[in-house]
């Protein structure tokens, strides 16, 4: 099954697959609270890479990440793709994980952090216009409002005063956005084959990605760092927990909710690294910080509940015809 669908995923009873947002948002809130995990988890990545792994080498924390865990997962589903997705799933693994972290890795080395997680929090909009363009749907001015209010709320949260703009780091920062709004946009196209579970979905991207991943890592990082236990612990959360876990409730989560409900949830990745490093590193959150946060948050709670519509009784009757005589 190909998805032939452009602007929902497929609703075939073998796929377990269900119509997004055919039960309301009150009945998507457990799905969007799994989907959110994702994101949730993905905002540790900083505090993890800063405080257990050894530095300079993102990509090969990336490779972990991605490749084990796509491995482990085609291990327990044994399943593999067939026929055309075969390539379906090597662009989305590409576009989703393989392009999407050097570009972010290239972006945080160049840019203060804050100003890189404002740059990649640009996805929700990108997602916006793909889904015009892409999926065919409606132009949404609440949509792109509550995008431009919820990156804004992310910048007030993460941008300090002596943030700097490098031209190569903001190119890369909006690529890797563009990458992955891509293909968040082209997974809800395309849907899932009804033989492929969420985690065999998954594993098929991770693998992708991680494959991907390999040249690209040894030719710029070289030879991979020694592993202490500190070092063990957090690749092993990036990869099974920000890696399996949290792919298989992301991509579970695109193909049963609105595209602009799961995009929008990336936002929580750099709240979570804020509020860690609040917590654990001594950093602080002023009252800007804050009015931020509120702003983020507001934007994530809009954009799961369905743009508001002007009911027909609000309508005004039109003005009624002058009574007179007939010519």
């Amino acid at each position: 099954m190909t998805g032939s669908s452009p602007s929902a995923t497929p609703t075939d009873a073998s796929s377990g697959i269900r119509r997004a947002g055919s039960d309301g948002p009150r009945g998507n809130l457990p799905r969007t609270a799994l989907t959110a995990f994702a994101p949730l988890v993905w905002g540790t990545t900083y505090v993890v890479t800063t405080e257990l792994l050894p530095q300079g080498h993102p990509l090969f924390a990336g490779l972990l990440r991605a490749l084990p865990a796509g491995l482990i997962a085609l291990a327990i589903t044994r399943t593999l793709p067939r026929g055309a997705w075969w390539g379906k799933a090597a662009v989305l693994g590409v576009l989703n994980i393989g392009l999407l972290f050097p570009l972010l890795f290239v972006a945080a080395e160049r840019l203060p952090g804050g100003v890189a997680a404002t740059v990649a929090a640009a996805q929700p909009l990108m997602v916006a216009v793909l889904a015009v363009t892409v999926l065919h749907e409606s132009p949404s001015a609440w949509r792109l409002t509550w995008g431009v209010i919820g990156v804004g709320g992310v910048g007030l949260v993460v941008i300090g005063p002596d943030a700097a703009f490098d031209v190569i780091g903001i190119a890369a920062g909006l690529a890797g956005a563009a990458s992955m709004a891509l293909g968040l946009t082209l997974t809800k196209r395309w849907g899932r084959p009804a033989e492929a579970g969420p985690t065999a979905f998954a594993g098929w991207q991770l693998t992708a990605g991680g494959v991907f991943l390999v040249p690209v890592t040894f030719l710029v990082e070289g030879t991979p760092p020694a592993i202490d236990a500190p070092a063990a612990l957090g690749y092993l959360w990036l990869g099974l927990v920000g890696g399996l876990i949290a792919y298989v409730l992301w991509f579970r989560g695109i193909a049963t909710l609105p595209v602009a409900s799961v995009a929008v949830l990336v936002l929580l990745s750099p709240l979570v690294a804020a509020v860690l490093g609040a917590v654990l590193l001594g950093q602080t959150l002023g009252p800007v910080q804050l009015v931020g946060f509120g702003l983020a948050l507001a934007a994530i709670a809009a954009t799961q509940l369905p743009p508001p519509t002007r009911s027909r009784g609000s309508v005004p009757p039109p003005p009624p015809t002058p009574e007179g005589p007939t010519p």
